[in-house]
């Protein structure tokens, strides 16, 4: 006889009752042992399940000994334990509720619906699979042929589906192969026309949450119940900080000014993070420089100069997952959709309830589905640890808890000097030094059509409780030399004062009601964010540098600033820079930049927001002192503390933008 082939034990996270049965069966066929008696196949399932199936065995049985039970009432007592019978309606609602998965291929996601169907007893099988394969499927082309068939049948839907995917494939490959810099260069981006509408909502923004202040000052004096949120007279429900973290303390619901926690000489370090990613002088870090196996070999060690992320291949029920290692991390964190993709049969109901809060480097809170223990694998180690869910699409994080079971040790710590970003900043310490920039290019002009007459308005009352904060802004334009106090101007248009969220007031004008109905549509319209963002290319290291009032830079001519003039209660001023809430600036002021770092690689402005992206740290800071060169030139300067440099990720017009590519923020 053959000698016996070794089954590993039953895995319920990992595989079915029926098809852990089917091994067995596979098994005793291997081993030449289908024709052996009913009670050797007993005591060969008993010795072979694991002590986890045949404890449960025992007591299924009990009070009879499980050695001296039938074969036939064994299998099925575990049968009903372990697999017992769904609901055929509950088992059909869950097919046709089963969607193509990210990343899934269609020859996957066809099985798993042959799996999900098992149970469901259909009368047309193939009818049922075809049905859900052309509603389930993440593209959209696709689905669109599919439907346009008129005699589409299973084999042909899942022909044409195999054919596309394999299509898209090979064209990917191809062009990788044909033209490796390809990805890396900027691609000319497409513009459309923007509606008048958009260019006008940040104004109407504006004028509703300055009469939302107006509200809040009226409802003072009317005994309304102090908000813990923000200490104004209004119910906490309704509090615009109710989402705010607080500067004091760093926690989220409420604003420093009514912070109860104990003052601090030093400011929490999430607060710092928040208000600047361009570190000063030194920065102080702690990089994992060796990570060892028991056997001493060495599984990678960090690249300072080009900060290289540590990651190491584990194998989770199996399957291989590469992790991240984060020595700031005390728990081990794996996002759902990794953990469902590594483990199908895991359900969210399987997790153990998880108390602790999670939050990321910026003070985000991170959503926690629960906590499971998997057999992980690595070297020489296999055995089940513990680790945490999250919802959403995050990293794996291996982090310090699973260190020592996994024989992972920290064998140096480096303090580095952040030298590049403050040689930057010094070698451009006119575009950082926090000044009002003003382009030296020719002023801006407006062309106003003649058959509309001027308009004059009144000044609009400020609230008493703003009106300080308002002279202060006024005084800060005048002295920076955006404001210049007249008697009077053909145009007048009222300031609208909207409330920033460190509790300082921005000054608008109402152009709406004035010279946007005289100003003739700019040219350049206004770029698609997705259009834009395609022309960035593969980069694995980013910055984002922000302009400080950023109109504000443009000068005007003197008819323009006539035309431009506002009216507050202090007066009329003449508004000496370009502003915000008239029509045609943010044309005006795109199409400037982008003229400006024409021929740039890698940089993609937005208006008052530009980013660059490199392959390393090296061609980064080449480029950033391309862009920066070209804003001395010009006489632009950008704000210091909102600028990011060096990062490996950034948010940039509501993505995630990363060396894999673009991810929603939300």
């Amino acid at each position: 006889m053959a000698s016996l082939v070794p089954l590993p034990p039953f895995a319920p996270a990992s595989e079915s009752w029926d098809s852990y049965l089917a091994r067995f069966d596979c098994y005793l066929q291997a081993n030449e042992l289908t024709a052996v008696s009913k009670d050797r196949k007993r005591g060969l399932f008993l010795s072979l399940c694991g002590p986890e199936v045949f404890e449960t065995a025992r007591a299924l049985v009990a009070p009879e000994a499980v050695q001296a039970t039938p074969w036939d009432t064994i299998q099925e007592k575990l049968r009903n334990h372990y697999a017992p019978k769904p609901s055929k309606i509950a088992a059909r609602h869950a097919f046709y509720h089963r969607n193509q998965a990210e990343g899934e291929s269609i020859n996957n996601y066809t099985t798993a619906l042959r799996q999900a169907a098992m149970h469901c007893e259909f009368r047309d099988l193939d009818d049922a699979l075809m049905d859900r394969i052309v509603c389930g499927v993440r593209d959209i082309h696709l689905q669109r042929r599919l439907l346009a068939k008129p005699d589409l049948t299973l084999q042909k839907a899942i022909e044409e589906a195999v054919a596309s995917e394999a299509a898209e494939r090979s064209a990917q490959e191809i062009r990788k192969s044909s033209s490796p810099r390809l990805a890396r260069e900027p691609v000319p981006v497409h513009h459309e026309e923007a509606s008048s509408d958009e260019a006008s909502s940040s104004e109407d923004d504006d004028v509703h949450q300055t009469k939302r202040e107006r509200r809040k000052f009226q409802q003072k004096s009317k005994g309304q119940p102090e908000c813990a949120g923000c200490g104004g007279n209004h119910s906490r429900a309704k509090c615009r900080f109710r989402d705010a973290i607080c500067r004091k303390c760093s926690r989220r619901g409420h604003i420093a000014k009514v912070c109860r926690s104990a003052p601090s000489d030093t400011p929490p370090s999430s607060t710092r993070k928040s208000k600047s990613s361009l570190q000063s002088a030194k920065e102080s870090c702690f990089a994992l420089t060796n990570c060892r196996c028991p056997s001493g070999t060495t599984i990678g060690q960090t690249d300072l100069p080009t900060r290289r992320k540590l990651n190491v291949t584990v194998l989770i029920e199996g399957a291989p997952c590469d992790m991240e290692i984060d020595t700031g991390s005390a728990l081990s964190i794996v996002s759902w959709s990794t953990i469902k993709r590594l483990v199908p049969r895991v359900s969210k109901r399987q997790l153990d309830s998880h108390r602790v809060h999670l939050r990321d480097y910026q003070g985000n809170d991170i959503p926690v589905v629960g906590v499971g223990r998997f057999r992980i694998a690595f070297k020489d180690f296999s055995g089940l640890l513990r680790l945490v869910v999250v919802e959403g699409q995050r990293p794996s994080l291996l982090g310090l808890d699973l260190f020592d079971a996994l024989g992972l040790e920290v064998t140096g710590i480096n303090c580095i000097s952040n030298a590049e970003t403050e040689g930057l900043v010094k070698d451009f310490a006119e575009v950082f030094d926090g000044t009002l920039g003003q382009y030296t290019g020719t002023p801006i002009s407006f062309s106003l059509d003649p058959q509309v007459a001027p308009i004059k308005l009144k000044p609009r009352r400020v609230p008493f409780a703003l009106k300080a904060k308002v002279d202060e802004q006024l005084d800060k334009l005048i002295a920076q030399g955006v404001l210049e106090p007249v008697d009077h101007a053909k145009w007048e248009t009222p300031i609208v004062t909207p409330v920033k969220p460190d509790g300082s007031v921005r000054i608008c004008a109402d152009y709406k009601c004035t010279i946007n109905k005289a100003l003739q549509q700019h040219a350049y319209p206004v770029p698609v964010v997705q259009h834009l963002l395609h022309s960035l290319g593969e980069g694995k290291v980013f910055a984002k540098l922000d302009l400080a009032q950023a109109y504000q830079q443009l000068p005007v001519d003197d008819a323009t600033a006539e035309a431009q003039t506002i009216v507050t209660h202090r007066g009329a001023f003449r508004c000496r820079r370009l502003q915000f809430g008239v029509s045609v600036a943010p044309g005006i002021f795109q199409s400037l930049m982008e003229r400006l770092l024409q021929g740039l690689p890698g940089v993609v402005p937005y208006f008052d927001d530009v980013l660059v992206s490199a392959d390393s740290h090296q061609q980064l800071f080449e480029r950033l002192r391309a862009v920066l060169t070209r804003f001395q030139e010009a006489g632009l300067k950008v704000k210091r503390e909102k600028c990011q440099i060096a990062v490996p990720q950034v948010e940039f017009l509501g993505y995630l933008i990363d060396a894999s590519g673009l991810h929603p923020t939300t």
